[in-house]
C-alpha cells in the first residue's frame, strides 16, 4: 500500500522520511504533505538551476484496458489518443457535459494493446475514478484504481537526467523525448519512467511500489538531490503558466476559459464537446489571464482585479511575487472584455489597490528542448 488512512488524512509511503528530514507538514488534497524543508526559495532555485525531487505518491493511477479501452478513453478525454504510438504521454482534461472540468490528468498509452494509464489529480481520485466507472457502462473494458499500489517521485531540473542516467542507472531515460515513457524493472517490480514534469524545466517521473519508492528517494537523497515540498512546486509550476485544478481549472472554469483550447480536439466525440464548440464560437464572459504587478505587493487567491474606476472585473486565482523573476504576477479570472494583452487592471490587496496589465500567462520561459 502507498498509503495508509489515519483520522481521514492519507499520508504516503514517504512520509516518515518526510518528517525526519524535519520538513514542515500540513494537510493537502487529503495528505499529509510537505509543504518545505529548507526554505520555499531554496528549493525553488535548486529546481530552476540544479534538481530537485518531489514526492507525489499522492497522485492517483487509474487503469483502462479492454477491447474498448481506447474508444472509452477517447471518449472521456478532451484531447486525441487514436494513433498515438505505445510509450506516448498526452495532457488533456475530462469534462462534464456543460464543459466544466472533471479533471485534468495525463493518459499513457501502454505498451500493452488496449491498457492506458490515466494520472489524476490526488483531491479527485475518488471523483474521478467513481465518474470514469459510470461512463464506462456500455464500453467494453475494465477500470481500476490502484492509486494504492503506486508510489511517485518527479526529479526535476537541468541536471534531472544526470541523476536519473547516472545515480539509478536509467541509461534510456536519457533517450526519451518530452511527454514519452517507458517500461523498465527495479527490484522485480515494474518501473515506469516517464519525461513530462509540473515546473518549466525538464524532469522525469518514477512510478513504482511504495517500498521502492522510498529506496529510490534515498539513493537520490544521498546523491545530492535537494528535496522539495508543495510550496516550490506551486511556484515552478505557476511561474511556467501550467494550472492547477481547483484554481485555473474547476467545474467552472472551462478548457476554453482557461486558454487551453489546443488540447481539445473537436473532430471526434468527447464529453463536454458540444458545450465547448459553442463557448469556442460565441466567447465565454471570463477568461483567465497574467497579470504583472507594477509593484512588490503579493496578489493572493481571492484577491479582487479591478478597473482604475474601482470596478470589479475579476478575482486571483493564484498569484506570487516571482521567485525567478523578481516580479509580482498572477493568473486571474477576468472579463472578457478586459482580457486582452497589455490593458491595465488593478489588483486589490486588502485596502489598496495596485496597477498592472495583461501579459501572457507563461511567465517565465526555461531554455529546455528535447
Amino acid at each position: 500500500m502507498s498509503e495508509t488512512i489515519t483520522n481521514e488524512l492519507k499520508y504516503t509511503c514517504l512520509y516518515d522520511k518526510h518528517v525526519a528530514l524535519g520538513a514542515k507538514m500540513s494537510p493537502f488534497a487529503g495528505f499529509m504533505m510537505p509543504i518545505q524543508y529548507s526554505s520555499i526559495t531554496d528549493e525553488h532555485l535548486a529546481v530552476r538551476q540544479a534538481a530537485g525531487m518531489f514526492d507525489v505518491s499522492h497522485m492517483g493511477e487509474i487503469f483502462v484496458c479492454g477491447p474498448e479501452a481506447e474508444a472509452f478513453v477517447n471518449y472521456i478525454f478532451t484531447n486525441e489518443i487514436r494513433g498515438f504510438a505505445p510509450g506516448k504521454v498526452l495532457y488533456g482534461m475530462m469534462c462534464y457535459e456543460d464543459g466544466g472540468v472533471v479533471d485534468d490528468l495525463l493518459v499513457y498509452r501502454e505498451f500493452e494493446p488496449d491498457h492506458f494509464l490515466l494520472v489524476v489529480n490526488a483531491a479527485n481520485i475518488d471523483k474521478d475514478f467513481a465518474w470514469i466507472q459510470e461512463k464506462s457502462k456500455g464500453f467494453d473494458c475494465k477500470v481500476v484504481n490502484a492509486s494504492e499500489e503506486w508510489g511517485q517521485l518527479a526529479v526535476q531540473g537541468p541536471l534531472a537526467e544526470k541523476f536519473v542516467v547516472e545515480t539509478l542507472g536509467l541509461a534510456k531515460a536519457a533517450e526519451l523525448e518530452f511527454y514519452t515513457f517507458f517500461d523498465a524493472e527495479y527490484k522485480g517490480s515494474r518501473l515506469i519512467v516517464s519525461r513530462t514534469g509540473y515546473t518549466g524545466e525538464d524532469g522525469f517521473e518514477l512510478y513504482t511500489t511504495p517500498s521502492n519508492t522510498a529506496e529510490l528517494w534515498d539513493i537520490l537523497l544521498a546523491a545530492g538531490v535537494k528535496p522539495c515540498g508543495l510550496g516550490c512546486r506551486d511556484t515552478l509550476r505557476f511561474e511556467a503558466g501550467l494550472p492547477l485544478y481547483g484554481d485555473e481549472l474547476s467545474p467552472e472554469i472551462s478548457p476554453v476559459m482557461a486558454g487551453l483550447g489546443m488540447f481539445c480536439k473537436y473532430d471526434k466525440d468527447f464529453i463536454g464537446k458540444e458545450a465547448l464548440l459553442a463557448q469556442k464560437a460565441d466567447g465565454t464572459p471570463k477568461k483567465l489571464v497574467g497579470i504583472e504587478i507594477e509593484d512588490k505587493a503579493i496578489p493572493r487567491a481571492g484577491y479582487p482585479v479591478e478597473l482604475e474606476d474601482g470596478t470589479e472585473v475579476g478575482v486571483v486565482t493564484t498569484g506570487y511575487h516571482s521567485i525567478s523573476l523578481d516580479k509580482s504576477i498572477c493568473f486571474a479570472l477576468v472579463d472578457r472584455a478586459v482580457s486582452a494583452l497589455d490593458t491595465p487592471l488593478w489588483i486589490r490587496i486588502r485596502k489598496k489597490v495596485f496597477p498592472g496589465k495583461v501579459v501572457k500567462k507563461r511567465f517565465y520561459q526555461t531554455n529546455y528542448k528535447k
